[in-house]
């Protein structure tokens, strides 16, 4: 997961992973409020949330899909394992992905 502060860099950020194949599948959350301290100030901002799906295998090549393409000095990126699934739409990210 990552979040961008426009709608557009979301959308660029989710097509870009799909197109490369990091991710199987992205979905954009609509605007959510940040607040976060950055550079010694407390923040609030409004960002988008990117839920990128993708295999452990190719979490390396995603996160370095993102450190490239984002334009925060800092972007968040957040893994979470996934303990359980539905067997075929764990096969579609896997051959999506591959």
């Amino acid at each position: 997961m990552t979040t961008t502060d426009s709608a557009e860099k979301a959308e660029a950020l989710a097509r870009g992973a799909v197109e490369a194949r990091v991710a199987a599948c992205a979905q954009i959350s609509a605007p959510v409020t940040s607040v976060y301290r950055w550079e010694r100030a407390i923040e609030t901002a409004q960002e988008w949330q990117v839920l990128f799906k993708t295999t452990a295998a190719r979490y390396e090549a995603l996160e370095a899909y993102l450190l490239g393409a984002h334009d925060y000095d800092t972007p968040e990126i957040i893994a979470t394992p996934v303990t359980r699934g539905g067997a075929g739409y764990l096969a579609w990210v896997a051959e999506e992905t591959s």
